[in-house]
């Protein structure tokens, strides 16, 4: 598995959850679906490779 040379510590993590649960609060329940694959597909852009991504992908359908 690729590490990234980016880390973010549990604040910050814990930041960007309150930031995306709020999100997702406001464009309510039946745009939540398309606006987590924009937001994918933004950080898909931002990060700029598909095999990181593909593998983040992965980790988060584990245990689903």
């Amino acid at each position: 598995m690729s590490e990234s040379n980016h880390t973010l510590p549990i604040d910050d993590l814990e930041t960007v959850y309150d930031i995306l649960a709020s999100a997702i609060d406001e464009v309510g329940e039946d745009k939540t679906e398309l606006f987590l694959v924009k937001l994918v597909l933004l950080n898909a852009k931002a990060l700029g490779n598909a095999d990181i991504l593909r593998e983040h992908i992965e980790m988060a359908r584990q245990d689903m």
